[in-house]
């Protein structure tokens, strides 16, 4: 199992200040080392950083974006996009995967310099509005972004259609209450590929899950998803960021294209195992307290 980057600890090093927007300092240097954007499957290109994930899928009408990383993240994405031959205000709908400040801390501004339409999932919009104020675990701690406000709101299984493109929503929720994942169909002239650009469900609390009373329904949640995520099928998969689907172990900058070494779906359900016994050890910590 990969090192999954959980951002609780770099949470506690903020200092609370609910006023203005406050990124961690201390975050792991990956986070902002500029990558290569290549192409993965089809119509479906990596624009992020070294270890946060963004996504560009480019269509007959304009192209879709998901995650937009830190906020000193724009530049690079801006500029891999553009060295992939595609236009920046070609963006035309924003998605995200988790209302973290490290997956979309340029949002605000992406959208305002595109004029693209955001996405999100329901139970992420307060979070959102907020700029991160109400987040149950990192508003605590005044991790904040800039707020922005989402155009079209989605529940689990509903689609963003743009030209030749479909993409289903799918509600996978605790890791915040609307972390959500994504399902589509791409081709090359080879052969078709079912995509899955999947939120991975780490834990990012200390505390019991009884004890989190700003998400009352975390651990009924957890299940919910790790149960909902086990059952997906597809060809392909990736991640929120790089490391959690060993993305520098699979390419390499020069590497030609080649969507078979981001087939691993073995790699995707070892994943899910583990984290669904983090899952039960937390759980087992109320489980106990009860029985005292």
């Amino acid at each position: 199992m990969k090192k999954i980057i959980i951002l609780f600890a770099i949470a506690l090093t903020v200092q609370v200040n609910a006023q203005k927007v406050n990124e961690p300092k201390n975050h792991p240097e990956e986070w902002s080392k500029a990558y290569e954007p290549f192409r993965i499957a089809g119509n479906l290109y990596y624009v992020g950083t070294y270890d946060l994930a963004s996504y560009l899928i480019v269509t007959n009408k304009g192209n879709i974006l998901i995650n937009t990383g830190l906020a000193n993240s724009l530049p690079i994405i801006k500029n891999n996009i553009k060295k992939l031959g595609f236009k920046y205000q070609d963006t035309k709908i924003l998605l995200l995967t988790q209302a973290h400040y490290d997956h979309l801390g340029a949002m605000a501004d992406i959208k305002k310099e595109t004029g693209a339409k955001l996405y999100v999932d329901y139970a992420d919009v307060d979070a959102l509005k907020s700029g991160g104020k109400s987040d149950y675990e990192m508003g605590k701690y005044g991790v904040t972004f800039k707020p922005v406000n989402p155009d079209f709101i989605l529940k689990d299984k509903d689609l963003v259609t743009l030209g030749n493109t479909k993409l289903m929503m799918l509600h996978h929720p605790g890791h915040t209450k609307g972390s959500c994942s994504y399902v589509f169909e791409t081709k090359d002239s080879n052969r078709s590929y079912k995509v899955l650009i999947a939120n991975m469900p780490s834990i990012i609390i200390d505390k019991k899950f009884s004890e989190v009373k700003a998400y009352p329904t975390i651990a009924k949640d957890y299940e919910y998803t790790l149960n909902a995520m086990k059952k997906l099928n597809f060809d392909i998969w990736a991640a929120s960021h790089a490391s959690q689907f060993s993305l520098h172990e699979k390419h390499n900058p020069k590497d030609a294209y080649n969507p078979e070494v981001f087939m691993n779906k073995k790699e995707y359900f070892d994943d899910l195992d583990s984290l669904e016994k983090q899952y039960l050890e937390k759980k087992s910590e109320d489980i106990n307290e009860h029985s005292r």
